[in-house]
Parts: C-alpha cells; sequence; structure tokens
C-alpha cells in the first residue's frame, strides 16, 4: 500500500467521481478500457476504485487494471477519492457502480471500517468484491483480499536495520500511517517485529503519524529532530513518508547519519536507494494485484465462481548494500521490477 493526501471537501470529491466515472462509461477520458476481443465490452464490466489518481502506486494499479481489461476484452470503470481518506467519494463510487451493473469491483478502502457496509450492499445485489493492497474492516466485507503481506513488508526492513545498526544503540523515529488502519498495524508491528522489540521499547525515542503524505512526513520527522536530536534510525510508513524525513535530515545536516528504511518499492524509490537516501526498502507490486483482480472478476462473470480469501502478492526487500543474514535483491532487481516512473 502506498498513500498520498490531497485534501478536499467530501462534497467536492464526491462530484469529482460521479463526473469522472459517467466520463468512464461513456469511454471518455475519464479513464475507461473498451473491448479487447470479439466478445464485446459490454458483456463483462468491472470497477475499479482507487484511494487517489495522483499516487503513483495507485496509477500504476489503474494502468495495470486498464491493460488486463483491455486484453480480456472487459470494459472498466474507474474511480479515485479526492484524498487518502475521502470515504465519501468512495461511497458513490460504489453506488455509481452499482447503478452502472457491474459484475465485480475492485476497490483499495481509504476508510476500512467506513466503507464495509456500503461493500456489504453491493455484495447483496451479487456483485463481487475485491478488496486491492487494503483490506475493508471486517475484512469479511469483501470476497477476496488481493494484497502485500504487510507484516512481512514491516519485518524485512526491520530484519535490515538491525543488522545496519551493528550494535549500535539505536534512537528510532517511527513515522507511521493513521491510527488504526490495518496496513499501517502491520507493517508498524512488523519492522518492531524485525528488529526484535516490544511497543513502548526506550529505542524508539519518537513516534508521530503522517498519513502516508511526504509533506506530513516531513513535519513529523522535524518535530521528531526536535524531541530527540539523536534519532539514528528512521521507519517510514512509505516512501513519500521517508522521502519527507529525508529533506527534514538533510535541511538539518543529519542526512548522512541517519538510516531510512520504508515500504513501497517505486522506481523513484529505488532511484533514492541507489542515491543513498533510503538504506532499504521493501517492495510490493500493485500491478500484480490489479491484473489478478481484473482476471478474477472476468472468470466469476464466466463461471459463477467467486474468488474468496487471501492471496499474498510478494514483498522483496530491496537493498543497495545487503545485510548480513538478510535475504534482499539489489537494485538492478528493483529497477527492474518498480512501478511508477
Amino acid at each position: 500500500m502506498s498513500m498520498s493526501s490531497r485534501f478536499a471537501s467530501p462534497a467536492i470529491a464526491a462530484l469529482v467521481l460521479a463526473a469522472t466515472l459517467t466520463a468512464c462509461g461513456s469511454g471518455g477520458s475519464g479513464g475507461s478500457s473498451g473491448s479487447g476481443g470479439s466478445g464485446g465490452s459490454g458483456s463483462i464490466t468491472v470497477g475499479l476504485i482507487t484511494k487517489t489518481e495522483t499516487n503513483p502506486y495507485f496509477v500504476t494499479m489503474k494502468k495495470g487494471a486498464q491493460a488486463e481489461a483491455a486484453k480480456d476484452g472487459v470494459k472498466l470503470l474507474t474511480a479515485a477519492g479526492a484524498y487518502d481518506g475521502d470515504n465519501s467519494g468512495q461511497v458513490t463510487a460504489v453506488e455509481n457502480m452499482i447503478a452502472a451493473g457491474v459484475k465485480g469491483i475492485l476497490i483499495t478502502p481509504s476508510d476500512p471500517k467506513a466503507i464495509a457496509p456500503t461493500l456489504d450492499r453491493a455484495r447483496q445485489q451479487g456483485i463481487v468484491v475485491i478488496a486491492l493492497d487494503t483490506p475493508p474492516d471486517p475484512q469479511n466485507s469483501a470476497d477476496a483480499l488481493f494484497a502485500t503481506n504487510n507484516l512481512t513488508a514491516g519485518k524485512l526492513i526491520g530484519q535490515f536495520a538491525k543488522v545496519r545498526m551493528a550494535g549500535k544503540a539505536a534512537k528510532i523515529a517511527m513515522l507511521d500511517l493513521t491510527p488504526g488502519v490495518d496496513v499501517g498495524v502491520q507493517r508498524h508491528d512488523g519492522f518492531l517485529s524485525g528488529f526484535g522489540i516490544a511497543e513502548g521499547d526506550p529505542a524508539i525515542a519518537c513516534e508521530a503519524d503522517t498519513g502516508g503524505d511526504q509533506a506530513k512526513g516531513q513535519t513529523a520527522m522535524e518535530n521528531c529532530l526536535q524531541k530527540a536530536p539523536d534519532i539514528n534510525l528512521v521507519y517510514a510508513i512509505n516512501e513519500p513518508a521517508a522521502m519527507g524525513a529525508y529533506q527534514a535530515l538533510k535541511a538539518a545536516g543529519k542526512d548522512k547519519a541517519v538510516t531510512i528504511v520504508t515500504i513501497d518499492g517505486s522506481c523513484t524509490g529505488v532511484s533514492a536507494l541507489t542515491q543513498g537516501q533510503f538504506a532499504a526498502d521493501s517492495q510490493q507490486y500493485p500491478l500484480k494485484m490489479a491484473t489478478l483482480g481484473v482476471d478474477a472478476v472476468r472468470d466469476f462473470a464466466k463461471t459463477g465462481k467467486k474468488p474468496s480469501g487471501y492471496t499474498d502478492t510478494g514483498v522483496s526487500l530491496i537493498a543497495a548494500t545487503p545485510a548480513a543474514g538478510v535475504d534482499s535483491k539489489d537494485a538492478s532487481y528493483g529497477q527492474s521490477n518498480c512501478w511508477g516512473s
């Protein structure tokens, strides 16, 4: 999961979503995939709702869904929130897609608990619902989940950081997501497990929420440095938060003395790793999530068999310099498998 916030009112977000969805349904510029074969696109319609239209992670997911829909000969409707956390916008998108007669909805929930009743209503009308990247709460509000194992992603960078510290007393800044969101909790807990410490350990010098946003990540890091100037290790929920932390550290003249580990694996993030801005990055695969999601809805429409349970779409630790005893891939592998531009 990768998060990036752009704030606007829910009412405006709903209007933007409705307009985008209408354009998609008519083949307009809002983003749609038409027919890819003789079966015609009208026979199967799939909806994709992401958290935002701007975060490269979700842009990649949308492109992957569009490519797979075109290959499968299905019609794709797309919509996104105006910002990460825009639940009312996502609710409007689901309702519009139900009205449009979709066979299935793929969604990355912005507010996992708040969206659940709307997803339940879609399922009650015979629509298959697949969560991508982020599960709803409760998870069974979706028929299936295709996502990174976020606990593993956090654990990998925690293990790497432990070796990288090489016995030095760690002073850790934990730059988290938002309270109560499973993705953030799992990555946070995974890092602690990999590093071999528990919540409340004195090694944790500062904890702050960033919403997965670069500007908020920078502010959080600035505040953490005021609280604990000797911070030497940063865990960041995702690359935008990590880049914000790096900018704050660079401005304070501390970027060379602090190790930053994060999760995403975008092309921008791998580039930052090769430049020494990040030390390690757990790479996830949004393209795979989208491709599997479109295929699952297609198969449901053709056979009536619903997808179910959790499908792990994989994660790899990317490190410019390997850490002894920690399984990792080099930057070349990261660049070959990265997403975004």
